[in-house]
């Protein structure tokens, strides 16, 4: 029998281990149930190598519940550990002090690194343990050990009659830690971590029955039987190579990683690399909300197959984010803070490797069968558009399949966009001038009217359009976009430019004078112009800038801007060709004239949605009046 003290300076480390290392002990069953795989994967190489000289077999790993004797048991037939083994790997766990310790692993968030990569990983079982026992028999024909410690630095180590293959670990579970002995919770942490480890996993028995023989009689009753309930796919889909796989096969992999989600993903990407990183994984872009914060935290990262978060900021591309999937790699430094990671030459190799993975994707799509990803368009948008704002490489690539739907349900990219706009949409600049409706409805009188001057009119819906659109602009110099109901549309070469007002200078200055009298200021600042006698007689609009750096300013992007208060300004357009314009000029009775101005101003605001509250209900009682 040995005994003696495990070789830590640290006076008592598993307090420390308790307390700081994760503030979530439910990781010590991933740790375990870790260390136990990489027991048996290792015996596979070194079989494989023929450095070792025994039977693989069909190895797998065990988990028991001794609810009654207070106990888990963590059993594997991997490659074992001799005394001498037990002696160099459990007990000499070398640290230099207490505050170094502590400061190196301050920063590591509950469920974002492997403890097992700083030696650690069978320490963790302390966590929910107030004892330990660690039973393990070596593939080297040597006798089998039974270590034992009970929370303290003393330890005892002594010979075992084991004679199978492998390690078994013994918890005796705290008075703190119960929970842990209850089936459904132990259930739920396999399901979560170890759903894709590499070995099959037992996690009891369930009854199963037999098939029915073809001949079986009309009365025949199916045996059931009790077969081992194993808890995990060892073979998932991304690690296989993409031609082993079919589109179902991705489908159904998606539905085993989302059994809550009803509707299947738009597409795939598999993602497969072993230079200058290794990383696997398999993306989906499900239907996007315009949601972008409900998205997140859907895509999970593993390690070697080992579940770590679903927190992958600064490893994925934050505009990928709200995608789901996995993604699986060996070469990410999870044992580090947030702020370390994000700047880790390995991370950002990789961050840059899926942003030009997905771009290429997403172009092949696009080429492929582009009126498939037309149909699929307003369903990914919001991840696109984000994307082009906040990775400048994405953004580099993304112009070659971005589209721009109009109202009529076409679909052009930029580059086509400009080639059919540049004979008909040119401002008094030469700048080529793109309209765009932010909402179909409530812009529609502003929409049929620049269709009927044979415009081309895009729909542009997202909530972060208006920054998309300061970016397209910045890097197009002759480019401009503009609201369908902004003023900036009177700059375009209109086709009825030569339209003459039947006013003359002196009478639309006496008009401009009676409606700038009764219209409210500052709010609208009066304008009059020349139209077709169809248009309508009043129209509102929006001064294009200030309007602009206002949805900045509420969708996020612009609080530098100072404009989140920023009153409400809108511009009165007359149209001097009017009937109504003639009528308010000629008007001589002061109060009629009044009413007039009042109801076509109510009638404008209407069709705006601006009229609410008390003018509302003063403009409903208005018409009523006149209608009588």
């Amino acid at each position: 029998m040995t005994t003696g003290k495990i070789n830590v300076s640290v006076e008592n480390i598993f307090p420390l281990i308790k307390k700081f290392l994760y503030s979530d002990h439910e990781i010590f069953l991933r740790e375990l149930i870790s260390n136990g795989t990489d027991a048996t994967l290792k015996l596979k190489h070194l079989i494989s190598i023929g450095e070792a000289k025994v039977e693989y077999g069909n190895p797998m790993l065990e988990v028991k519940i001794d609810k009654e004797g207070k106990k888990i048991h963590i059993i594997d037939q991997g490659l074992g550990m001799t005394s001498e083994e037990v002696e160099k790997y459990i007990n000499q766990v070398a640290f230099s002090g207490a505050e170094e310790f502590l400061e190196k692993y301050k920063d590591s968030a509950k469920d974002s690194g492997i403890i097992g990569h700083f030696g650690l990983g069978f320490y963790s079982a302390f966590m929910v343990a107030e004892k330990v026992e660690l039973i393990t028999k070596s593939y080297k024909d040597e006798p089998a050990a039974h270590w034992t410690c009970d929370g303290s630095p003393e330890f005892t180590l002594v010979a075992s009659d084991k004679t199978t293959r492998g390690t078994e670990i013994i918890l005796h579970i705290a008075e703190d830690s119960l929970e842990f002995l209850e089936e459904n919770r132990i259930s739920t942490l396999l399901q979560k971590y170890n759903k894709f480890m590499p070995v099959p996993i037992k996690f009891g028995t369930k009854e199963e029955t037999l098939p029915t023989p073809e001949d079986a009689p009309e009365d025949f009753k199916a045996e059931k039987v009790e077969v081992d309930n194993i808890i995990n796919n060892p073979n998932p889909a991304w690690t296989k190579a993409p031609t082993e796989l079919k589109d179902e096969d991705y489908k159904e992999f998606y539905r085993e990683l989302y059994p809550m989600q009803f509707e299947d993903p738009l597409f795939h990407i598999h993602l497969n690399v072993d230079y200058p990183f290794n990383l696997t994984g398999i993306l989906y872009f499900p239907k996007m909300s315009s949601d972008l914060q409900i998205q997140k935290d859907k895509i999970q990262l593993y390690q070697n197959q080992v579940y770590v978060t679903d927190n992958v900021e600064g490893i994925v591309p934050e505009f990928l984010t709200m995608l789901k999937g996995v993604i699986d790699s060996p070469d990410i430094p999870l044992n580090v803070s947030r702020s370390y990671l994000q700047s880790d030459g390995a991370v950002k190799k990789i961050s840059n490797y899926i942003t030009r993975k997905v771009a290429d994707k997403l172009k092949a799509l696009f080429t492929e069968n582009r009126e498939d990803f037309e149909k699929k368009w307003n369903d990914i948008k919001i991840v696109l558009e984000y994307g082009m704002l906040s990775e400048p490489k994405f953004y580099e690539k993304a112009g070659a399949f971005t589209l721009y739907p109009t109202v009529d349900d076409k679909y052009f990219t930029l580059e086509e966009l400009k080639e059919k706009v540049k004979d008909s949409q040119t401002d008094k600049d030469g700048k080529l001038v793109i309209l765009y409706a932010s909402n179909k409805e409530a812009q529609h009188s502003y929409i049929e009217t620049a269709k009927a001057k044979g415009y081309e009119v895009l729909v542009l819906d997202s909530p972060i359009i208006s920054h998309l659109i300061q970016k397209l602009e910045a890097d197009n110099e002759n480019l401009t976009f503009v609201r369908v109901d902004s003023d900036h549309v009177d700059n375009l070469i209109k086709k009825d430019e030569d339209t003459i007002s039947k006013l003359s200078e002196s009478e639309q200055e006496s008009l401009k004078t009676v409606l700038e009298t009764l219209v409210p200021k500052p709010t609208y600042n009066v304008q009059l112009q020349a139209m077709d006698s169809h248009s309508a007689p009043f129209i509102i609009t929006q001064p294009e800038f200030m309007r602009r750096m206002k949805e900045m300013s509420q969708s996020g992007g612009g609080g530098m801007f100072g404009m989140g208060n920023m009153p409400e300004m809108y511009n009165l357009v007359v149209n001097t060709n009017s009937d109504l314009a003639n009528t308010i000029l000629n008007t001589a009775d002061k109060t009629h004239q009044e009413q007039l101005v009042k109801q076509a101003l109510d009638l404008a605001k209407l069709s705006q949605n601006l009229l609410k509250g008390e003018d509302l209900t003063a403009f409903v009682k208005r018409s009523f009046e006149l209608v009588k």
